[in-house]
Order: C-alpha cells, then sequence, then structure tokens
C-alpha cells in the first residue's frame, strides 16, 4: 500500500457495536501487526478487572469495555423488544486486552467460554454437555481459531464428533491426553491446568509425538530436547525425516531446542536437506555400490564413521561430561539388536553360532568367515563402531578427563585426532593383523572418528580452517599409508572433500521432490548396510549366470536398497506400534 500511497487499516470490532470499535493507524501497521490500535472518533476503549474495577496500570490485562455512539441499544429476543429504548451503554466484548506504553491496545483472548470460529459461535459448556451426554468426560476449552478437548482416549472419532458438534471442520479440533482431569478444590475443573498440556495451532502435540515414537524407551517431556536426551546419529535421521514431514522442512537448530520451542515453530518450507544427511545417503549409496561393481567409489564406510563422531560429539558428550556411561552407550542398542538378529540367520542357516562375531571381535582377526566362526567382512563396521565407543567411555570415565572434555569440547577433539593418527600410523606396523585385515580394525579407523568429533567441535571459521588443514594432512598421508594407488588416493580425498563440506556447508538446497527420498535413504542407511548383500548373494543367486553382468548388478544395487528401506519401515513401524501400546500409552499418559 505504501509503494501505492495508499494507506492500511486494520479495524477490530463487534456486531453489537456495529462492526467497528477500534482501528490500526497505518504508520503503525508495520511496527505494531500484532495490535488493534486505537478506539475510533467518539469511542472510548478501557480495561476492567475480574471484579470490574478500571485498569490503569500498562501492559496489565482486562476486559475490553467499549463505550461509543455506535453501542447497540440492547439484544430483541421477540418483535416486542424493539420497541424499548436503549438499554446498554457500554459494551463489555469478553475479549481480554492488555494495553501498552505506546497507548495500542492488544487482543490477549477471550473471557467468556465461548469461541467464535467460521463465523459460529460455540460454546464451551454446551460441548462439554453434549460430550457428557454419549459418555464421554471431557473439558473443553478454545479462542477463536481452536478448540481443545482434554479425555482420556483421545482419538481420530472423538476429534470427529467434537466438529461435527461444533459444526467446524476437524482441523480446527485440538486433542489433549489426559487420563484424570484436573480439578481445583471446589471440584471445578482447573483449565489454566490442562491449557500448560494443551497444544498450540501448529498441531504441537504431534511434535511430541514424534520424539516420543523415537525415545520410546524414556520418558519424554516437553523441557526435553533431542541432544537433553542423548539421541544417537539413527534417531537424528529418524527424527529428522519425520520433523521435515510434519513441518515441511526442518526448523533451524532443532537439536538444540526443547520440545515446547519446536511446538510453536512454523517453518516456512525451505526445501534443502542438512549437510550430514545428505552425506550419509550418499556415503550408504558408495557402500552398496562399491560392494557390487569395480566402480571407484570407496570410502563410504569411512565417511560413515566420520559421521558418527559428528553425531557422538553434538548429541551424547554430555553423558560422558555426567560420567553417565548408561546413557552414553544406551545407542548401541539399536545397533545391536539388528545387528544379533541377521548373526541369528546366519547361525541358523551355518547350524552354528559364529561367535567371534557374537562377541564382537571378528575384526580382531581371529578367524575367516569360510570358517563360519565369523559374519562376512563387511559386518566389522559394527565390531569396530561398538568398540570405539567402549573406548571412549573409558577415557572419559576418570574425572579429570570429564572435567577436560566439559571445557574444552574442541580441545578434546584435538587430542583424540592426535591419538587416532599415532595409532594409525604406529600400530599396524608394530602390531599388523594377518591377510590385510588391520583396515578392519580399530587402530586403523578411529582417527576417522576423531575428525568427526572435531568437525562438530570447531565452533569458529579460525577452527574450522585448523580442522581443515589438519585434515589436508592427515588425509593425503592415509592415502599413501594405504598402498598409495589410485583406489586409496580416490577414497581419503573424497573424505576431505566431504569434511570440507561438514566444516562449511550447513544445509544443501534440493527440489523438494528429492528432499523426501534423500532423507530416507539416511534413515535407512543402517538396515541397508546390514541387509544389501543378502540380495545378489542369496536372493538373486538363480539367476546369477543367466542374467548380464551389468543387469545383475543394477538389481542387487536397487534390490539392497529397498531391502534396507523395507526394513527401516518395519523398524518404524515397530516403534509406533511400541507408542500404540496400552502399557506405553499408560505410562506415558501417567507421566504427562
Amino acid at each position: 500500500m505504501a509503494e501505492r500511497d495508499g494507506r492500511f487499516v486494520v479495524m477490530y470490532g463487534q456486531t453489537e457495536a456495529t462492526a467497528r470499535i477500534a482501528y490500526l493507524p497505518p504508520a503503525t501497521a508495520d511496527r505494531a501487526p500484532d495490535a488493534i490500535g486505537h478506539a475510533i472518533p467518539e469511542g472510548h476503549l478501557s480495561l476492567r478487572d475480574v471484579k470490574g474495577d478500571p485498569i490503569t496500570e500498562p501492559l496489565q490485562e482486562g476486559e475490553l469495555v467499549y463505550r461509543g455512539p455506535n453501542v447497540m441499544m440492547g439484544y430483541a429476543d421477540e418483535a416486542e423488544d424493539l420497541a424499548r429504548g436503549p438499554e446498554i451503554s457500554e459494551l463489555r466484548t469478553g475479549d481480554m486486552a492488555v494495553v501498552g506504553a505506546d497507548g495500542l491496545y492488544r487482543i490477549t483472548g477471550r473471557r467468556s467460554r465461548m469461541s467464535k470460529i467460521a463465523g459460529l459461535r460455540i460454546g464451551h459448556d454446551a460441548l462439554e454437555q453434549a460430550l457428557a451426554s454419549s459418555g464421554i468426560e471431557a473439558a473443553v476449552w478454545g479462542d477463536d481459531a481452536h478448540i481443545w478437548v482434554a479425555a482420556d482416549q483421545p482419538d481420530v472419532t472423538l476429534s470427529k464428533q467434537v466438529a461435527r458438534l461444533a459444526g467446524i471442520g476437524t482441523h480446527h479440533i485440538r486433542l489433549v491426553a489426559c487420563t484424570t482431569l484436573p480439578r481445583r478444590a471446589n471440584g471445578k475443573i482447573d483449565y489454566p491446568e490442562l491449557k500448560k498440556m494443551a497444544t498450540a495451532p501448529e498441531s504441537n502435540r504431534d511434535v511430541l509425538a514424534l520424539f516420543e515414537r523415537t525415545f520410546t524407551s524414556i520418558r519424554v517431556c516437553r523441557s526435553d530436547s533431542f541432544n537433553s536426551l542423548g539421541g544417537d546419529s539413527l534417531q537424528h535421521v529418524e527424527l529428522s525425516l519425520a520433523l521435515d514431514e510434519h513441518f515441511g522442512g526442518l526448523p533451524e537448530n532443532w537439536e538444540q531446542r526443547p520440545i515446547s520451542d519446536l511446538e510453536s515453530t512454523r517453518p516456512a518450507g525451505v526445501s534443502s536437506v542438512p549437510m550430514p544427511l545428505l552425506a550419509r545417503a550418499l556415503a550408504i549409496l558408495a557402500v552398496v555400490v562399491a560392494h557390487q561393481t569395480y566402480w571407484p567409489v570407496y570410502g563410504g564406510a569411512a565417511a560413515m564413521l566420520i559421521l558418527l563422531g559428528v553425531s557422538i560429539a553434538q548429541h551424547r558428550t554430555s553423558f560422558l561430561i555426567d560420567g553417565d556411561a548408561k546413557r552414553f552407550l544406551a545407542p548401541l542398542g539399536r545397533v545391536l539388536l539388528p545387528y544379533f538378529i541377521v548373526l541369528a540367520g546366519y547361525a541358523i542357516v551355518w547350524q552354528q553360532v559364529p561367535w567371534a562375531s557374537f562377541a564382537l571381535i571378528g575384526n580382531f582377526a581371529v578367524t575367516i568367515p569360510e570358517t563360519h566362526l565369523m559374519l562376512p567382512y563387511l559386518y566389522w563396521f559394527v565390531e569396530a563402531y561398538v568398540q570405539m565407543c567402549l573406548l571412549i567411555a573409558l577415557l572419559f570415565r576418570p574425572a579429570g578427563t570429564r572435567r577436560w572434555l566439559s571445557r574444552s569440547l574442541y580441545g578434546v577433539g584435538l587430542a583424540l585426532l592426535a591419538v587416532g593418527v599415532v595409532l594409525r600410523i604406529v600400530l599396524p606396523e608394530i602390531w599388523p593383523l594377518p591377510a590385510g585385515r588391520s583396515q578392519f580394525s580399530v587402530p586403523w579407523v578411529f582417527y576417522l572418528l576423531a575428525l568427526g568429533w572435531c568437525i562438530a567441535a570447531a565452533d569458529s571459521t579460525s577452527r574450522r580452517v585448523q580442522v581443515l588443514a589438519a585434515a589436508t594432512v592427515i588425509l593425503p598421508m592415509a592415502a599413501w599409508l594405504g598402498g598409495n594407488w589410485y583406489g586409496s588416493w580416490s577414497k581419503y580425498l573424497s573424505l576431505l572433500a566431504l569434511t570440507g563440506l561438514l566444516l562449511f556447508v550447513r544445509t544443501v538446497p534440493i527440489p523438494r521432490i528429492a528432499v523426501r527420498g534423500i532423507m530416507q535413504l539416511a534413515q535407512a542407511a543402517f538396515p541397508i548396510y546390514l541387509l544389501h548383500r543378502l540380495v545378489p548373494e542369496l536372493l538373486m543367486q538363480p539367476w546369477a549366470e543367466s542374467l548380464p553382468r551389468g543387469l545383475f548388478d543394477l538389481i542387487a544395487i536397487l534390490g539392497g536398497l529397498a531391502l534396507g528401506l523395507l526394513a527401516g519401515r518395519l523398524l518404524t513401524w515397530c516403534s509406533k506400534a511400541v507408542i500404540a501400546s496400552p502399557v506405553y500409552r499408560k505410562r506415558v499418559l501417567t507421566s504427562l
């Protein structure tokens, strides 16, 4: 309007005042868009407290009262009432408001147990009575945008019933789970207490449910954040996918923000993917392709180790500082459970237990897969990951190292990186494992996890440059030590590029149509890693000789990805089933 020399006037009113009570001057519309402004000419606004006394202090909430020549004469129920004279001199609007130091009035809510949605006046008490008559004990409250209903077993059926009774759409209905309605000493329902449990217009209860679905083994409160709950890399990807779907784009820095803060978020649906998630998706794709073909796409597993280091430093160091090894190691359960299911499958087929893999020491070269005493070499990644987590837990068991970690996450990361580099250079030389198996051992790969730690801890530009400079020296050295051949250089130079991207690129713009696919691939990375070789080595064996090599490879790659994605969906479904179970539901609702 300003560009067109026009004036934009926001007006507030009620039918009882011939629709106009206040207006916001055009000059203030830009700086105070939340205000209704001043009374219209010849009108007067004031605030009254619950006793009806005038409120004169700024920012004190009270009922908005209007006086003016446009206030109605009264209410008429039948024709004869129209003959009566004026009966009202002021209009008690039923709206709660405050007046700021700038003299502008702002609406804060409604005083009466009434909502006006889509032009309909909806009585909260009437809704409660209607629900009670159908055998449902519920508490109802709301505003002019939504109706909240607290009940023992809120579900879709209840939402539809309330919407039908009120004559509005279900998108205006918000449900709150409450086993017992809170009451005051006089027996009346404690609505302020219920409002603390209520969701915001963005369906905030769904955000809490998403966290509950991800952290099924612990109690989740609205004051919690992903970091405070100690989420691991698998949970991070799972929740990223769920929040992206819920909001239409990931909220900024959502990992550090409490659930209550996320509940009031309304992202714009930016079409981008966080760099770590994109890297995870590309890493698992590289693993599957490299295992099936001779393409030089090496380094997928190494990239996943760097990303694990990033995840540990970002989300789990608080448990190390507190000396809570149990919470720090808890994410291993999400890794070991599917791992042991796979191991059990091999044990059934082989008719013997691969004890080295069961003990998680197969990467120590104590035997070979051909003996069926360990799983194929592919599963070294799980063993190394568990061993490194145990090593880190031991390193930070002494109080002194925990105090150091609390003071300098970055300094500790550099120390771990230095230790990792020494292990990589020295130990494989003085204690080489047979048949080139050193590459599967912790001394060979620990520096990669430490590099990821440093990437996460580099919280300034100078530190990011330092980490990149260190990687520029360390990774080419690893390429030279790793055989000095084109595959080694391809692997470690790609890891150097990944390091730079993780340090300096937060998100990558991606067409919205591809975002979901990338995030789903990242979410299913671990199931894909565990299961993808079953497709060419087991399911496709009858056609191994008859299919052209290129077609066989393509089907094997796509099939391995599909099998992992299916397993990931199954794990998600199991999580939902746990959330929906009566035992879990009773525990969570009671805690709320």
